[in-house]
């Protein structure tokens, strides 16, 4: 892929993302990284496709520190593909079966492991902040590069968890690690 259409598809991606954001926007700017962060969170679940479900809900869920919370209340009841967003804090293995997506900060780098092993072969998206996530087992880390927030994804994990990116997802990410099958 030439720069120019990689640029191309970042801005056409940070498009998307800004679009997504809360009904705010008309009177503030996007003018802090948790805000894009939390975007970024949103527009993930448009771009995985999950196994059939039946339920008619779609399920952020947030573990440890909370850094993403009060970024993310404003999408709250929104509807993503069809279903209701719900934003929900976790803090044990026993309640990660109602997530979509498992957000876990930076700053739970010591226990990546452990959580990771929670959602081990389920359709869980697993996101972190953390630049070494994709290759400590997690799904997709958002990254600072060029002094920009863009993300890596790891589709081996994907894979295992049964979740389908969608193409324009996989050209868009900064760095993928595997081979999606």
């Amino acid at each position: 892929m030439t720069g120019h259409r990689f640029f191309f598809l970042l801005r056409r991606f940070a498009v998307l993302v800004l679009l997504a954001l809360p009904g705010v926007l008309g009177h503030a700017q996007v003018n802090s990284e948790p805000q894009l962060k939390a975007a970024f969170l949103v527009n993930f679940l448009k771009y995985i496709e999950w196994p059939a479900y039946s339920v008619s809900t779609v399920t952020i869920c947030l573990f440890g520190r909370d850094t993403l919370g009060s970024y993310l209340s404003s999408y709250e009841g929104r509807t993503i593909s069809g279903r209701e967003l719900r934003i929900r804090r976790i803090n044990g293995p026993d309640q990660v079966a109602e997530c979509q997506l498992l957000f876990i900060p930076e700053t739970e780098d010591a226990r990546f492991g452990a959580v990771l092993r929670w959602v081990e072969n389920q359709p869980v998206l697993t996101v972190s902040d953390a630049d070494v996530f994709t290759r400590q087992g997690g799904a997709i880390a958002l990254v600072r590069s060029d002094g920009r927030l863009q993300f890596d994804i790891n589709v081996d994990v994907l894979n295992r968890a049964g979740l389908k990116p969608h193409s324009q997802m996989m050209r868009l990410a900064h760095q993928v690690i595997g081979t999606l099958k």
